[in-house]
């Protein structure tokens, strides 16, 4: 593993990209430091407290909370890609243009860059309203009174931003290692770790709490792993034909059905959805009721979030995995399922696989999500550490992690194999004068 680490940056396209992901990263990261004009640069500290916006935090990138230009992060961006996903298998229009190739897609990637500006628009809208307004000491002396102004610089400031840091993760995918957006999640994830450790360290149970952080993370991670690894092997016969004396097909290939098909989509359905009734019991004065729903540990939040994540997975599943189609394109191919009739049989018999994966993976979701409430509570792990023990951010971070590194693996495979060929192969695997 330190071998193949060490090689990546003898490799000159792989460790330029590693460098230029690294100087994108640092340039969002300083985005942190730049207030927004009219505000004060102090953390909005009661923010954390907000379900809401603790939720829009964690998946940001952890930029929900401060008065900067980067408030907004990545999540636009985010939510236009959760749109125009579900449309392209709901939508007949938009999915024939998906089946286009490389022009439909890039039609596609252009129509969710335009749907992120009226995105952050309103929830830079939402954020002043909800926030700024309710949050008067947090407005420089010299803006208070002009609070038109002051919403039009605080919404165009945060609208900026959010394009700027779309910029940026379209840079890393192209020029970088990797999917630009999913690294800049996990940035702003796996930033604020260190502060957040920083807080707890004047606090007398210190170890006992870094102990309590590394054995929820240990166990976390070695079952995100295990069960994004995890998938159903659905072996796959290519028709055998005859051509003169040539035979060609034959060979046996598989499908692979993820566990975790869904991925984290589920929980962040379920986690917006949960928020709606604690805004309005907030709004209507409902204040036991609200206390209800945001407890995290009682028997109402527990059974109904794990009924919402098991709802959403089934849903996501049913939406992007389609039996009908998988069937369909197999049959035009020549190719079948061992035992199983082309057609109608091969598509219940996808059908019946997906609904026992689904149900295993919205269990190890469910889990995931509810599980760290119980181990953390009554404990003075700050709230941002919470957020990063919960299933949101433990999925984004393990799921990005193991994408980055099966994308530099298969460069060193790729760059290896081409210098076995006597192709442009890496110049660190052969000797001088050779």
């Amino acid at each position: 593993m330190e071998g193949s680490f060490l090689r990546l940056f003898f490799v000159p396209e792989t460790r330029q990209k590693i460098f230029t992901t690294l100087m994108l990263l640092i340039v969002y990261r300083v985005g942190f430091h730049v207030p927004i004009p009219g505000m004060s640069a102090e953390f909005m500290e009661t923010m954390s407290q907000n379900a809401l916006f603790g939720l829009i935090s964690a998946f940001s990138g952890g930029a929900i909370g401060q008065t900067v230009i980067f408030g907004l992060g990545i999540m636009p961006y985010i939510s236009a890609s959760i749109i125009f996903s579900m449309l392209t298998k709901v939508s007949p229009t938009l999915e024939a243009v998906q089946k286009e190739g490389a022009a439909g897609q890039k039609k596609i990637n252009q129509w969710t860059r335009l749907a992120v500006v009226p995105i952050a628009f309103l929830q830079g809208l939402l954020i002043y309203t909800g926030v700024f307004l309710k949050q008067p000491q947090m407005v420089e002396p010299y803006m208070q009174g002009h609070p038109f102004a002051l919403g039009l610089i605080v919404i165009a400031t945060l609208l900026a931003g959010a394009l700027f840091v779309m910029w940026v993760g379209e840079l890393i995918t192209e020029h970088g290692v990797g999917n630009g957006a999913s690294l800049i999640i996990m940035a702003g994830i796996v930033a604020n770790i260190p502060s957040a450790m920083a807080r707890m360290a004047g606090q007398p149970e210190f170890w006992q709490m870094i102990l309590t952080t590394i054995g929820i993370w240990v166990v976390t991670i070695f079952v995100v792993v295990f069960i994004h690894k995890g998938a159903r092997r659905v072996p796959i016969q290519y028709a055998r034909l005859t051509r003169g004396r040539r035979v060609y097909g034959g060979q046996r290939h598989y499908l692979p059905l993820k566990v975790n098909m869904a991925g984290v989509m589920p929980i962040i359905f379920a986690s917006v959805l949960f928020i709606i009734p604690t805004m309005l019991f907030e709004w209507l004065g409902l204040v036991q009721l609200r206390a209800i729903f945001n407890d995290q540990t009682g028997f109402v939040y527990v059974c109904t979030y794990i009924g919402l994540v098991f709802a959403f997975c089934f849903f996501w599943n049913r939406l992007m995995f389609q039996p009908d189609e998988i069937a369909k394109n197999l049959r035009e191919h020549g190719s079948f399922i061992p035992g199983i009739r082309p057609g109608a049989r091969t598509a219940e018999y996808l059908t019946n696989i997906l609904t026992r994966i689904t149900l295993a993976g919205a269990a190890f979701l469910a889990l995931v999500a509810v599980y760290p409430n119980f181990v953390t509570k009554n404990t003075p792990i700050p709230n941002d550490l919470r957020y990063f023990l919960g299933g949101t951010s433990v999925l984004i971070v393990v799921g990005v992690a193991l994408e980055l590194v099966d994308r530099l693996n298969a460069q060193l495979v790729m760059r290896e194999y081409d210098g076995m060929t006597g192709g442009s192969g890496p110049r660190w695997t052969k000797k001088k004068g050779a």
